[in-house]
C-alpha cells in the first residue's frame, strides 16, 4: 500500500489542489454549510499520506527528515481544526517536490543526451561476406562492421577500409568534422557525417571511450563535496534542533499554532537542494564541453588552484616532434643510424618515433638486449657493440666525452638533444624539436585572468629548450632536467608551503605526479589510463577547453555559495516575521520555502549554459 501511495505522489498533488479550489469554490460562492472544512479535511489526509510514509521511513532508519517537521505540523493544524492551513501545507509541499524533481531532472540533461546517443545496432560482416544488422550488444572485439554516412558509429575501433568526415562532439565537446582514413581510430557514439568506411572493433560495450565517459559522467553526479557532506550532516541536528524549538516555544507560550507554524517555517529545504544542483549542472556543462570532472570534490579543489603545473612534450607542445638537425662524429654514419634506429624502434617514446621515421630504414640488425634507464635513455647490445642511445646526463654517467659546444648550439635553438655513442665513443647528435600548440599562449592568458598566479612548466628536456618554451608563452617557472621522481618532489615543496596544485599531464608518463597533485588533469582523448589517473580530462587533448574547465568550477562554487545565502537567508526571514509581525501563517511559510527552493534550482540551472566568454 505504501509504495502504491508513493508512487501515485503526482494525482495525488492534483487530486489535492483540485479538493482546495472546490472547497474555497464554495466558501465564496456556493456557501453550503460544513462542506467546505469537509473537504479541506479529505485534502489535509490525501495529501499527508505518502508525506507521512516518507517521515515513518526516516523515523525508521533514527533521522528526523523535513518530511517529519511537515505531518506534525499538519496533524496539529488538524487537531486545532486548522484545515485551511494543513491541506494548503500539504499540497504546497507535495507540488514543491513535484517541481523539484521535474526542474532538478533538467540539470541531468547533459548525461541524458550522451544516454541516448548511445549506439543500439551495427552492420557486422559474417563469413558468408554479407554485412547484418545486428544489436550492438552482439558485436565483440575484432569484428568487422561497415558505417554508411549519417549513422552512429557503434564501437571503438581502427578503420580498416574507406574514408569519410566523423562528428566526435560526445567524444570531445567539439562539433567540426575530423577526417579519418585507413588506420584511423574511431570511437563508439561519433556520427559519420559523409563517406563509407569499414572497421574492425577494438572495445565494446562499457570499455568504449563513450561508455566510459557516461560512467565517469554518472559516478561524478552522483558524488558528494565536502560542502555536501556538512550540509547533510548540518541537516540531521538541525531539524530535530527546530522539532525541540517547537516544543520549547509551546511549553512556554502555550500557543500550539505558534509551535506548529515554526516547524513548517524551519525546513531546512532549500538548503538541502542548492548544493547538488549546482553540483550536477557544473558537471553536466563539462560534459557538455569537452571536460570530465570526476566528482563534487573536484569542483571545490579545482575552484582555489593558484598554481598550475605543465608537462611539456605533448601538453604545452603537439607532441609530434620531428628531427631538425643530426651531426655525425663518425666516418661510417650508416652503421651509426642502423644501429641507432634498431635501438629506437624498441621505444614508443616520441623522440624515438621521430627518429626511427626521419632515419626511415627497413632491414635492422636484431637488438639483442637492452637496459631502460629511467628518464635517461637506453643502453643496447647490437651485434656484440654497446650502444647507448639518451640524453647528456646519461652519456656523461658512462664516461663518454661529449662536444659541449655543438650540444648547446643545438640547445639554444630549443632542440631536444638524443645523442648516440657506440662502444664508448660519441657517433650522432640529434636535434629534435617539438612545436607549440596553437593558441596556447591565449588559453595561458585566459588562466591568468582567472586568477591563476603561477604557471610553471617541468620538463625532462634540457634547460635551454624549456627556458625558450616558457619564454614565448609567458610562463612563471621552467625546469628542464625533471625524471618523474623530481616533478614529485617538486609538487610536494609546493604543498608543503600550502599551495594548492593542478597538474596538468599525458596521463601515462606523468601519473605519479597526477595523482600527488590536488588536481590532476590529463591531456587525451579519452584514453583508459587518462580517465583512470586523473581528477579532470580535457577530451581530445585540446589545451583551450582547460580555461573553460577552471571558469566552470569557478562559477559553480560561487553558485553553491548563493545558494547557501539563498536558503538560509529565507529560513531567517521567516523565522523573525513570525516573532515580530502578524501576517506570517503556516500557508505563507510554506509557499516561501517551495519559492526558494525553484530560486536555488534555477540558479543552479544557469550553469547548463555557462560558456568561459574572455
Amino acid at each position: 500500500m505504501s509504495k502504491l501511495i508513493l508512487s501515485s505522489k503526482k494525482p495525488i498533488t492534483f487530486v489535492s489542489g483540485v479538493l482546495i479550489i472546490a472547497a474555497f469554490v464554495n466558501h465564496f460562492f456556493i456557501h453550503i454549510q460544513n462542506i467546505s472544512e469537509i473537504i479541506l479535511i479529505i485534502a489535509s489526509i490525501i495529501g499527508i499520506a505518502p508525506i507521512a510514509i516518507q517521515a515513518y521511513q526516516a523515523l525508521r532508519v533514527k533521522v528526523v527528515s523535513i518530511d517529519v517537521l511537515v505531518t506534525i505540523a499538519v496533524i496539529g493544524a488538524l487537531i486545532i481544526k486548522n484545515y485551511e492551513e494543513s491541506a494548503i501545507v500539504t499540497f504546497l509541499f507535495l507540488f514543491g517536490a513535484y517541481l523539484e524533481q521535474r526542474t532538478l531532472n533538467k540539470t541531468r540533461s547533459a548525461i541524458k543526451e550522451l544516454t541516448e546517443m548511445a549506439p543500439e545496432s551495427a552492420l557486422k560482416l559474417f563469413d558468408d561476406k554479407e554485412y547484418v544488422e545486428v544489436d550492438v550488444d552482439d558485436v565483440d572485439v575484432g569484428d568487422t562492421l561497415l558505417v554508411k554516412t549519417g549513422a552512429k558509429v557503434p564501437v571503438d575501433g581502427t578503420v580498416i577500409t574507406g574514408e569519410g568526415y566523423i562528428n566526435e562532439a560526445s567524444i570531445t565537446g567539439e562539433s567540426k568534422p575530423v577526417q579519418k582514413e585507413v588506420n584511423s581510430i574511431v570511437y563508439a557514439g561519433t556520427i559519420l557525417e559523409n563517406g563509407t568506411i569499414q572497421i574492425v572493433t577494438n572495445k565494446v560495450g562499457e570499455d568504449t571511450t563513450f561508455g566510459k565517459i557516461i560512467e565517469l559522467v554518472e559516478e561524478a553526479q552522483d558524488s558528494k563535496s565536502e560542502a555536501e557532506r556538512f550540509i547533510d550532516k548540518f541537516s540531521k541536528y538541525y531539524t530535530p534542533f527546530v522539532l525541540f524549538l517547537a516544543i520549547g516555544v509551546y511549553l512556554i507560550t502555550r500557543d500550539i499554532e505558534l509551535a506548529i507554524t515554526i516547524l513548517v517555517l524551519g525546513c531546512p529545504g532549500a538548503l538541502v537542494i542548492g548544493v547538488p544542483v549546482s553540483n550536477v549542472a557544473g558537471i553536466g556543462n563539462g560534459a557538455k564541453y569537452g571536460v570530465l570532472l570526476k566528482g563534487s570534490e573536484v569542483i571545490q579543489d579545482f575552484s582555489k588552484v593558484k598554481t598550475i603545473i605543465f608537462d611539456k612534450t605533448g601538453t604545452l607542445t603537439l607532441g609530434n616532434p620531428e628531427v631538425a638537425d643530426i651531426t655525425y662524429y663518425t666516418d661510417n654514419p650508416e652503421i651509426a643510424n642502423k644501429y641507432l634506429a634498431s635501438v629506437e624502434s624498441e621505444s614508443d617514446h616520441p623522440l624515438a618515433k621521430a627518429i626511427v621515421e626521419y632515419l626511415g630504414i627497413k632491414d635492422l640488425p636484431i637488438v639483442e638486449s637492452t637496459d631502460v634507464i629511467k628518464g635517461g635513455g637506453i643502453i643496447a647490445n647490437v651485434e656484440n657493440h654497446e650502444v647507448v642511445v639518451g640524453n647528456v646526463a646519461l652519456l656523461e654517467s658512462k664516461n663518454i666525452p661529449l662536444n659541449g659546444s655543438d650540444i648547446k648550439s643545438l640547445e639554444s635553438k630549443g632542440n631536444s638533444i638524443v645523442l648516440t655513442a657506440i662502444d664508448g665513443k660519441l657517433v650522432s647528435l640529434i636535434g629534435i624539436r617539438d612545436q607549440i600548440r596553437p593558441n596556447v599562449k591565449r588559453d595561458l592568458d585566459r588562466l591568468k585572468k582567472l586568477g591563476v598566479k603561477n604557471l610553471i612548466v617541468l620538463s625532462g628536456d634540457n634547460q635551454a629548450t624549456v627556458d625558450l618554451v616558457a619564454s614565448e608563452l609567458g610562463l612563471s617557472e621552467a625546469h628542464g632536467h625533471m625524471l618523474p621522481e623530481d616533478k614529485a618532489a617538486f609538487i610536494k615543496n609546493l604543498q608543503s608551503k600550502g599551495e594548492i596544485v593542478a597538474f596538468v599531464g599525458d596521463g601515462v608518463n606523468d601519473s605519479p605526479s597526477l595523482a600527488l597533485s590536488e588536481i590532476g588533469i590529463a591531456m587525451g582523448s579519452g584514453t583508459d589510463v587518462a580517465i583512470e589517473t586523473s581528477d579532470v580530462v580535457l577530451m581530445n587533448s585540446d589545451l583551450s577547453r582547460l580555461p573553460h574547465a577552471l571558469g566552470l568550477v569557478k562559477a559553480t562554487s560561487s553558485n553553491m555559495k548563493q545558494n547557501i545565502v539563498i536558503a538560509v537567508g529565507v529560513v531567517i526571514i521567516l523565522i523573525l516575521s513570525l516573532f515580530f509581525s502578524d501576517w506570517m501563517n503556516m500557508s505563507i511559510g510554506m509557499l516561501a520555502h517551495e519559492a526558494s527552493i525553484l530560486v536555488v534550482i534555477l540558479n543552479g540551472m544557469r550553469l547548463i549554459n555557462y560558456n568561459l566568454r574572455n
